[in-house]
């Protein structure tokens, strides 16, 4: 045998060796574990946010790869906005015509008081002359009795007086129509403003779309995968990318129901991976299972319900994860420790290199 090949069978039987004395170690730890102290296997996950479209669309770009890391508020993707910006053209259009109607309604309104200030001015003019013909209709009458009037004088008279009642009649009636016309008018105004709301609110409308249109982080991450490739149409809701959320990493464990329920929310836990053995991460109990796990279809004596197992899911602290951000990583497995009585103590493997 070759020196090459004899150190690559040293090698190997070194790293068998390594690997199963922290097998052993596992096993035998997991069974000489402390009092209040109780052990699971799992694996470090995290929350998974969709980024989808909020709009039907043409995806016309993404800015980032799978893998990378992102901040909160970093642009992802891109929808293509050619037809939403035509339809804000158009409704800044109409915008526009809408404040020249304002306009114009105003100068209708202005015409319309000023018209119905003649008509009033007239109004008055014939209420004076309706006097005058009454007077004069009155002296005719007096004078007729004396048969010093002649009768053609009288029902001249008379009739300049119905004249004049009619000419007032007539002038209150423009009088009247006017004043409509001044409520036609300042409803007009009332329209195209509301017709400026609307066209206002159309744009608003529009440019959120424009804006939803380009799809952002909501906190910081790491791009998990790319659903979508540009040039793809997607429905309203489409996923174009998974982000990992960095800031809610958990390694989900089961435990028995005797050690389950004895657990309180928050209690330490202690996480070692498989991967990095020698370090141990800090945790704390964020939630248990209301409901067990593989329960069987029915449980009639005690030594079934210890069968029993619930779902534990320990929390590694924000503070922690945005420090070593970048070696955060999903699915790696490992081991969760935590205590089940408050005051039990670590084993002395687990406070060793406790990473902070």
């Amino acid at each position: 045998m070759s020196v090459s090949l004899r150190n690559l069978a040293t090698a190997g039987i070194v790293v068998v060796a390594l690997a199963g004395a922290y097998f052993a170690w596992q096993q035998i730890g997991a069974a000489e574990l402390p009092d209040g102290i109780a052990m699971g296997n799992g694996r470090i996950e995290a929350t998974e946010i969709d980024i989808s479209t909020k709009l039907a669309g043409r995806l016309k770009d993404i800015t980032v790869r799978e893998g990378d890391f992102v901040t909160a508020g970093q642009v992802l993707a891109v929808m293509d906005t050619d037809t939403l910006e035509a339809q804000k053209r158009q409704a800044e259009a109409q915008l526009r015509r809408a404040k020249i109607g304002i306009d114009t309604a105003g100068s209708l309104v202005n015409q319309r008081l000023a018209e119905n200030e003649s008509a009033t001015a007239v109004v008055a003019q014939r209420e004076v002359q309706l006097d005058v013909a009454r007077k004069t209709l009155d002296r005719a009458e007096q004078l007729a009795k004396t048969s010093v009037f002649s009768q053609q004088v009288l029902d001249d008279t008379r009739s300049a007086y119905q004249g004049a009642v009619s000419a007032l009649a007539v002038a209150k009636a423009e009088l009247a129509a006017s004043e409509a016309g001044i409520s036609a008018a300042r409803a007009q105004v009332i329209d195209a403003e509301s017709a400026v709301d609307a066209a206002q609110a159309a744009i608003e409308e529009l440019q959120t779309q424009i804006d939803d249109s380009t799809l952002k982080s909501p906190r910081d991450g790491r791009i998990q995968y790319r659903v979508a490739q540009p040039g793809e149409v997607l429905a309203a809701g489409g996923r174009v990318l998974s982000l990992v959320d960095l800031e809610d990493v958990y390694i989900t464990f089961f435990l028995p129901t005797e050690q389950a329920g004895r657990m309180e929310i928050g209690s330490q836990a202690r996480i070692v991976l498989d991967t990095a053995p020698q370090y141990t991460i800090p945790a704390s109990i964020s939630f248990v299972a209301d409901v067990a796990q593989f329960t069987p279809r029915t449980v009639e004596t005690q030594e079934e319900r210890q069968k029993l197992v619930f779902r534990i899911r320990a929390t590694i602290p924000k503070e922690l994860l945005q420090k070593y951000i970048r070696q955060v990583k999903t699915g790696l497995p490992g081991a969760a420790y935590v205590r089940t009585s408050p005051d039990a103590a670590w084993p002395e493997e687990l406070e060793k290199n406790l990473v902070q």
